[in-house]
């Protein structure tokens, strides 16, 4: 195998990988949706598309309990869930959206006013204001991820089922440190469960570990979600005494929050794009095969989560994966295809330290270019250093991988490339990684 394959049909997979962009180990169904690739998916959004239809219909059999309340709340989450953001990590939010069906979920008063709506009247409330929020960007093309937003539905259904039968049962009319506690230990119970939930959905669209994936969203969800919670509880409270007006105030502290965090993930999202955008200029320098990078970064992607990093880690190997190959910037003559695999050792470290300089130049991707640079290593390590990264090794099988196969080869040229990463896991490429590229091509 010198040289690459263009015919047959490629490798397909999403557009890059990585955390800020789609899964490579996610799958689309042509079958029933119990033979789908993400059945907790699929059951999450069937759930509480049931029970959400449900609650509509027995909420307008019954009729609407104080219906200008439920109006103005619904207006809310439409609000939010028009104003949603897409955080690091590809996740949605909705933070008003999702504080406002907080705060009517535990609505005990309205100025002095019981409030006695029932659990059915929350669910149909934030359904439909999510519902109504979402419609514009779907007109424009821009449609939701199901089970963000079947989350935040249950996120309200829990939190109405637990706290409303209670509100009847203890006769709450009024804010006390009592009610306030038990909201504050409803709403974090109900946070938890939404955090293993977003875990587990997670771990199966990308195929990682639950455990990892646990972890990401804890961490990821933290910030957003004290803000989110402690400002649906005070809405509650403060509604109870001043009554719609501490809706609009109480709101305000956490449009400001959203701005910032909206800013945040345009800062993430504009970095990423401009490391794709340098990755591309030994494309447009015919130093590379067009797509090479952007599939090296897709590949190592899905091995990682295979091996189980974590998204910190799966970011750096992303901008490491894309600028693999801008070291060949410094050759004179371009190597035949950019196929650094057939290169010299010699040619292929002088290419990694280069590209490793001009990464280094940035000075905040010490690991990146770190990573760059052990990358044409040997399993063992080269001199003092000791084994590579596990980036290293990763970027190593998946570069060899598309340089032998390119963007079309069919499966049996797959299969046989991967054969013969297998006959060199003994001192070239690492065992695991080449093991779990096998399974990310099986799903593929």
């Amino acid at each position: 195998m010198t040289q690459k394959q263009s015919d047959g049909a490629g490798p397909s997979g999403p557009q890059p990988g990585g955390p800020e962009g789609g899964a490579l180990g996610h799958q689309r169904s042509g079958g029933p949706f119990w033979r789908t690739a993400r059945p907790f998916r699929a059951l999450l959004v069937g759930g509480v598309g049931a029970a959400s239809l449900a609650a509509l219909v027995l909420t307008a059999a019954a009729g609407f309990e104080q219906p200008y309340v439920a109006l103005a709340f619904c207006l809310v989450i439409a609000g939010g869930e028009l104003a949603r953001i897409t955080l690091p990590g590809n996740r949605e939010s909705a933070p008003i959206a999702l504080a406002g069906a907080i705060a009517y979920a535990f609505l005990i008063g309205l100025g002095g006013e019981a409030s006695h709506h029932t659990a059915w009247q929350v669910v149909a409330v934030v359904a439909l204001g999510v519902a109504l929020g979402e419609l514009p960007h779907v007109a424009v093309g821009r449609s939701p991820r199901l089970e963000d937003v079947a989350r935040r539905v249950l996120t309200a259904l829990l939190l109405a089922a637990a706290f409303r039968p209670l509100v009847e049962a203890l006769a709450l009319t009024g804010p006390s440190v009592a009610v306030a506690l038990l909201m504050t230990g409803t709403v974090a119970l109900a946070w938890a469960l939404d955090v293993a939930l977003s875990a587990v959905l997670r771990a199966e669209r990308l195929r990682t570990r639950l455990r990892v994936a646990l972890r990401d969203e804890a961490r990821a969800q933290v910030a957003t979600g004290g803000a989110i919670a402690s400002s649906g509880v005070l809405i509650a409270l403060a509604c109870t005494v001043t009554g719609l007006v501490g809706l609009l105030v109480f709101l305000a502290p956490l449009l400001v929050s959203q701005v910032a965090f909206r800013r945040h993930a345009e800062v993430r999202r504009t970095y990423l794009e401009t490391v794709r955008a340098l990755s591309r200029v030994t494309e447009v320098g015919g130093y590379v095969e067009n797509g090479h990078s952007r599939r090296v970064s897709q590949l190592s992607h899905g091995i990682a989560c295979e091996l189980g990093l974590a998204e910190a880690e799966l970011l750096e190997l992303e901008y490491a994966a894309l600028m693999h190959d801008i070291g060949q910037l410094s050759l004179r003559e371009p190597i035949a295809g950019g196929a650094t695999v057939l290169a010299s050792p010699r040619e292929q470290r002088r290419i990694a330290e280069l590209g490793s300089a001009i990464i280094r130049e940035t000075g905040v991707l010490d690991n990146v270019a770190e990573m760059v640079r052990r990358q044409c290593e040997p399993l063992a390590g080269d001199g003092d250093e000791g084994v590579p990264p596990l980036g290293s090794r990763v970027i190593k099988v998946a570069n060899a991988f598309d340089d032998l196969v390119g963007e079309n080869g069919d499966a049996e040229r797959r299969a046989a490339v991967v054969e013969r990463l297998r006959m060199d896991t003994d001192r070239e490429y690492d065992p695991r990684v080449v093991d779990a590229l096998s399974r990310v091509l099986e799903r593929r």
